[in-house]
């Protein structure tokens, strides 16, 4: 009997800790740690390169033409961003966001006019940084770091500044701290 006793007491002890973990984790900490392997001590970002797997699918963009679309946006989230999004409506430091950028083709198909993804032309990529880590380098600023990065090339930007290079996109979105967040089903509850 007090063998039994002490084990549903150990039991009921390991249960209520491993709840308390889970309760308390409400912001994963595998964004923060994915950033230290994608950023270095200069700010220098490159592209994740298991991130179809690792990252969270946000929600994708078509971007109009004349004749279809001319471009098709893919965004993933580093795991962990949807969820915490969700619990407190922003995104949580060290945050990754990487949206890939396709030039698109149109075509007739049996269910009417079609655009998809047709080639790769390169991926833009965000990190969260609220702590201003790296006010030296032009490519981190209003809360985020910032970079575009030629389909050939994921671990080298082309980006110089990201005032000149990448604000002017994301003014309209400046309220919900510069993200498109309405295109992203995956932040919504």
């Amino acid at each position: 009997m007090k063998i039994l006793r002490s084990a549903a007491i150990a039991s009921a002890s390991f249960i209520a800790v491993s709840v308390g973990c889970l309760v308390s984790q409400v912001v994963p900490s595998q964004a923060a740690s994915a950033q230290e392997q994608l950023v270095d001590g200069a700010g220098n970002m490159h592209v994740p390169k298991e991130y179809r797997t690792t990252y969270e699918f946000l929600g994708s963009w078509s971007v109009a033409g004349d004749k279809g679309a001319k471009e098709m946006h893919v965004v993933y989230g580093s795991p962990g961003t949807a969820a915490a999004y969700q619990t407190t409506g922003e995104f949580p430091e060290g945050s990754i966001l990487v949206k890939e950028v396709y030039a698109a083709a149109t075509s007739e198909m049996t269910t009417g006019t079609v655009s998809h993804q047709q080639s790769l032309k390169g991926w833009f990529m965000m990190v969260k940084d609220g702590k201003n880590s790296h006010p030296d380098n032009k490519l981190w600023g209003n809360g985020w770091g910032w970079s575009w990065f030629d389909a050939g090339d994921p671990v080298k930007t082309t980006s110089t500044d990201f005032r000149s290079d990448c604000l002017g996109c994301h003014i309209p979105a400046k309220a919900t701290d510069w993200i498109y967040v309405q295109g992203y089903p995956g932040l919504k509850k």
